[in-house]
């Protein structure tokens, strides 16, 4: 793989045979299982970090296992594959159709860090700044000169230039003897020509600041589901440990709603299809640090399509799990305990009943990010995801509609064979 997530030496990105659009689990597949068959591929990602949400995981199905299990060997794949260029931070900004070709321009923000890094940490020491680690969902900070996680790929620093103060502070510059931070480095733009397009640019959680009724941003015992990911994560703000945000103490009680902002014509019209089975997984997280904890399911419908209904069945076997039908209607604090109450209408008996409990977890939907990039109208669906064409532009992953890491990795490929029937003319 020929690696250009350091911008100060490129020139025109070329042309290529294929262009990967979005470095996560799909994005990556695509490229690599592409290059893998003789094809040039350009892989972009707006990100410093390829791996996308998976990389965020704790655990992820069908396994359980931590995202370093599949992206490791993808990497070390995309990584001595010559026919794959990588741009990070990249992000495309125009797309035109010539002669049954693409023409796509890509505008490139800066790292400020050069190949010469070698990941010491001399300049984090200095770093005098902080910024919120949108890696960890605003949970904890970074200083401005950062790796986004560990095991980060392309392994090397980032400044963010929102809190950087550049040369008038120097401190990281002057600490580096690699000579590898360029603080003058500006955007760039390049342009590129590519015979087919796999648009592999993934999600972002449902903003559940929009659910006022829910509490978010409102209690600090009240989470999101991606964010519990990364409380239960050994490399998350917490170091893995799943405490009550408010007072960093052990968790007698969880409540899970489902479909925050799903299912509902306001927010989300359609099912996310992976969040119940999400919040059962992370009923198993609280379970293992908290064995006695109660643990409140608040749901409109269990969905655990397939082989899944084998590990909802398990879970089921948990007396200390409660399930309970019916969507939840507010959350809100009582003040006299300090808990928070989760009001919901249980629609098998008509009753309302409120539950007290030191921590919510939102199960919010999966929201497509493709809606938000310069692709024609006409292939963007009523509720945001890709639709394919069958000439040349085709969507993978969760950009077309929500699915589990199995189905995404399965689609990517397939996504690939159709590239190929594209580009070779068949």
């Amino acid at each position: 793989m020929i690696d250009n997530s350091n911008s100060t030496n490129l020139s025109s990105g070329g042309q290529a045979d294929l262009l990967v659009i979005g470095a996560g689990i799909a994005g990556i597949t695509a490229a690599v299982e592409a290059a893998e068959t003789g094809l040039n591929v350009i892989l972009i990602e707006k990100n410093p970090y390829i791996g996308g949400k998976v990389a965020g995981f704790n655990q992820y199905f069908p396994k359980l296992c931590p995202p370093g299990c599949g992206l490791e060997i993808n990497i070390r794949r995309l990584r001595t594959n010559p026919l794959v260029k990588l741009f990070t931070l990249a992000e495309v900004t125009n797309v035109q159709t010539e002669s049954g070709k693409y023409k796509v321009n890509i505008r490139l923000q800066p790292r400020f860090i050069n190949n010469q890094c070698t990941v010491c940490g001399d300049c984090v020491k200095v770093c005098p700044e902080k910024r919120k680690n949108e890696f960890n969902y605003s949970m904890d900070e970074t200083t401005s000169i950062y790796i986004p996680f560990e095991n980060a790929y392309p392994q090397k620093y980032v400044i963010d230039k929102e809190t950087c103060k550049g040369t008038s502070c120097n401190k990281c510059v002057e600490a580096c003897k690699y000579n590898a931070i360029d603080l003058n480095e500006q955007e760039k733009e390049i342009s590129v020509e590519v015979k087919s397009i796999i648009w592999a640019t993934g999600w972002e959680p449902y903003n559940a600041n929009k659910l006022d009724i829910l509490g978010f941003g409102k209690y600090r015992d009240v989470v999101t589901n991606v964010m519990m990911e990364r409380l239960a994560a050994t490399d998350g703000p917490t170091q893995g440990q799943i405490l009550r945000p408010s007072t960093n103490e052990k968790i007698n009680s969880v409540a899970f709603v489902q479909c925050a902002g799903s299912r509902d014509k306001d927010h989300l019209e359609y099912c996310s299809s992976i969040c119940c089975m999400a919040s059962l997984k992370q009923s198993k997280y609280i379970r293992e640090q908290h064995p006695d904890a109660e643990i409140h399911f608040h749901y409109i419908d269990v969905r655990s399509n397939g082989l899944f209904e084998d590990f909802y069945n398990d879970v089921q076997k948990d007396l200390k799990v409660h399930f309970h039908r019916g969507k939840v209607a507010k959350v809100f604090k009582d003040e006299s305990s300090g808990q928070m109450i989760v009001e919901a209408e249980n629609s098998l008996t008509g009753n309302l009943m409120q539950n007290k409990v030191e921590l919510v977890v939102l199960a919010t939907g999966m929201e497509p990010t493709v809606k938000n990039l310069p692709v024609e109208k006409s292939l963007i669906d009523e509720n945001g995801f890709f639709k394919n064409n069958g000439n040349g532009m085709i969507g993978c992953g969760v950009s077309t509609k929500p699915k589990d890491v199995a189905s995404v990795v399965q689609e990517a490929t397939g996504s690939v064979l159709k590239a190929i029937q594209k580009i070779k003319g068949n």
